[in-house]
């Protein structure tokens, strides 16, 4: 296994590297291939984004890739438990900005030197020493087009408290690490808590089944589901789902990458998050929905992703309040 003072050495010439220039050294590739696989945890649930992105990795090196997709309580147990025992088997972990914060503080990520395509992150997404960004996803509202016309459809956040909307509104679960509490926690910063405690009186439907609650909607369950993202969309067309992009602004979390701590394959690490940032890999995500965070690849956006992306952003969770936010939405939301 290639030494750290080797993967310093590495980094040095990464960061030496032409601005735009991008080109990964032979070196990382071979010390990679050696080390035979690598272990990709994520929690963002989408799986077929994550197929191409592992088919992709693995044409281009040779490297297989096994892949864990849970969603993000799952996943802060999974790294808690790998890291506590000792029994280190992910490399890296692609999770929402502020849970991979919170990963850093407990001391479960490790520096991952210069990234090479930071020099081309898009304005006010910086990298830091252990976390980068990979994409990020902004949640909206999704209606029934068969229930509700345009004209009869919520506008935005402030409108699905009209008591019209009692027992018909679906999310993801608020109380839950995820999309449901990057919601919780942005509309409260917004909106205040008061708009919770409106809503919650409208007898809010919670699932944790994502995928399943968007085909409950498209079924004609119910008329409304808040919690939509437009990549998943995209595996949706044909189905009479219409995107609503709210008034106030969106939500939205930042899915950043880590090297765990001790990771068995630390080349392979460093290798797979240069690729995941490459243009060729940040237009393939993008082609399914989510937003990239290299300057140019919004060009690959489908229809459906393109109005999120011309959206305000509402805000995101904080690491220093994320717990309070979990706490408070159980609260309301029993």
């Amino acid at each position: 296994m290639t030494s750290k003072p080797l993967l310093a050495a590495l980094a040095g010439l990464f960061f030496a590297a032409p601005a735009g220039a991008r080109d990964i050294d032979k070196a990382l590739i071979d010390a990679a291939k050696k080390e035979g696989k690598l272990v990709f945890y994520t929690s963002y649930v989408t799986p077929r984004m994550h197929a191409a992105v592992k088919e992709g990795f693995e044409k281009t090196f040779g490297i297989p890739v096994e892949l864990l997709n849970v969603r993000a309580n799952e996943m802060n147990e999974r790294v808690r438990v790998e890291q506590a025992s000792g029994r280190f088997l992910g490399d890296v972990v692609q999770h929402g900005q502020a849970s991979i914060t919170r990963f850093d503080r407990a001391g479960n990520v490790q520096d991952m030197g210069a990234i090479a395509a930071a020099a081309d992150l898009i304005d006010g997404q910086p990298a830091q020493p252990r976390q980068i960004g990979s994409f990020i996803a902004a949640y909206a509202i999704s209606v029934n087009s068969t229930m509700l016309t345009p004209e009869a459809q919520p506008k935005g956040w402030v409108d699905l408290t009209d008591p019209k909307w009692k027992g018909k509104i679906l999310a993801d679960d608020m109380r839950a690490a995820g999309g449901g509490n990057t919601i919780f926690s942005a509309t409260t910063a917004t909106l205040g808590e008061g708009f919770h405690r409106k809503l919650a009186l409208n007898d809010i439907v919670l699932s944790h089944d994502v995928g399943e609650a968007e085909r409950r909607v498209a079924r004609g369950e119910y008329p409304i589901y808040m919690s939509q993202v437009a990549s998943d969309l995209t595996g949706l067309r044909g189905l009479p789902l219409r995107l609503v992009t709210p008034v106030e602004g969106v939500p939205y979390v930042r899915l950043d990458l880590a090297e765990l701590k001790n990771a068995p394959h630390p080349n392979a690490a460093r290798l797979f998050i240069e690729y995941y940032l490459s243009d060729e890999n940040q237009k393939r995500v993008a082609g399914f929905g989510v937003l990239p965070v290299i300057k140019g690849a919004d060009s690959a956006l489908p229809a459906e992703a393109r109005p999120m992306a011309k959206a305000k952003f509402m805000g995101t969770i904080e690491p220093d309040t994320q717990q309070q936010m979990l706490d408070l939405a159980t609260a309301i939301y029993k």
